[in-house]
């Protein structure tokens, strides 16, 4: 029922500003910690918690990040909208006695939380196949946006939503729903038409399109290269990348091409292997099928139509061992999405087939 839905999320979002309500003297300051390498909705749900607990409840708070924010339209976000964010630091933990996670959760491997500490809130939408321990866990698994739940909570309060923070969860809220694609319940809908009256337009389209590197047009052309197509799967092994949200980037551009409803990319930073799964496919669990093929499963996650992950490559990798890890997981996702290992591809921007 779509009554029961909105009802649902608005109960979240109350249950946000009941708890802020009634610790906040205990909760003061807060840090906000969002998953490494940050995404639009990570920044977002941040920044609107940040503004959330500090013009409302008078809490003090910093929001940081571990791993860099690499990708074009992060940086520009943080940078047009003026985002206060820090990387982390090991002494944060020690001087902060209360952490908010948004868009992860403590048992995840995106984080750089201490495996012993406990959260004092958690906000997420992801699913866990554990628990999450915190004072105050909010953990919406239809929501289509972390930063849906802050944004819900700040449209309970009543009062005008700067247009800094309104574009900052509009972006984020159209992030990661596909342009509201995979925005299925009512009052995620409504809540982005809420919350699009307060926001910046040109700042949004500024964000949207911005200035990039020549590393960015580098790794494109390499993406395009190495991309091998079979049976609707496309793959394509970037090697040595600038930072991993180019992964997810050349697996988003990729899933475009006409004849492919699967895009799997991997790239190599800082001895780690970083890898992005993307489907056009409504009745599949991209989450799901990445994390079959990890070793460990914990080290991947995602969506019905998004995934995402990384393993450490053992000592010092050499080129060999590399493409041994590329190739495992390649054959591993053509056998569990029923591909032939030893079909032959096609290299559709290459002109020819191999």
């Amino acid at each position: 029922m779509p009554g029961k839905n909105l009802q649902y999320a608005n109960n979240n979002a109350q249950r946000l500003l009941d708890f802020l309500s009634k610790r906040r003297d205990s909760l003061s300051p807060l840090l906000i910690l969002t998953h490494d390498y940050p995404d639009p909705d990570a920044l977002a749900a941040a920044m609107a918690l940040s503004h959330l607990a500090q013009q409302y409840f008078n809490i003090a708070t910093r929001i940081t990040y571990g791993g860099v924010i690499g990708r074009s339209e992060n940086k520009a976000m943080v940078r047009i909208l003026k985002i206060p964010i820090h990387k982390i630091r090991p002494e944060y933990f020690k001087k902060y006695r209360n952490i908010a996670l948004v868009d992860t959760q403590p048992k995840f491997k995106n984080n750089s939380f201490p495996e012993k500490r406990k959260a004092t809130i958690i906000l997420d939408q992801h699913t866990s196949n554990f628990k999450p321990s915190a004072e105050l866990s909010i953990i919406d698994t239809e929501c289509g946006a972390t930063c849906v739940i802050v944004a819900q909570a700040l449209l309970l309060q009543g009062s005008p939503i700067p247009s800094r923070i309104a574009t900052a969860l509009v972006y984020g809220i159209l992030s990661d729903t596909l342009d509201l694609y995979r925005a299925h319940r009512e009052d995620v809908i409504k809540t982005y038409l809420d919350i699009i009256s307060h926001c910046d337009l040109k700042m949004l389209a500024q964000i949207q399109n911005p200035t990039r590197s020549r590393r960015f047009f580098v790794t494109l052309h390499r993406a395009l290269n190495r991309a091998i197509v079979y049976r609707h799967l496309l793959v394509s092994h970037l090697g040595f990348v600038e930072n991993p949200d180019l992964v997810s980037q050349m697996a988003e551009f990729l899933l475009t091409y006409e004849k492919v409803q699967w895009s799997f990319c991997t790239g190599r930073y800082h001895g780690r292997l970083y890898v992005s799964l993307r489907t056009s496919l409504s009745n599949v669990h991209a989450g799901e099928t990445l994390r079959s093929i990890f070793d460990n499963p914990k080290n991947a996650g995602g969506h019905a139509a998004i995934a995402g992950g990384s393993m450490k490559i053992a000592g010092e990798p050499t080129d060999k061992l590399w493409q041994e890890t590329e190739q495992t997981l390649q054959h591993r996702l053509f056998r569990k999405l029923r591909r032939s290992v030893n079909a032959k591809f096609q290299k559709p921007f290459q002109g020819g087939q191999s």
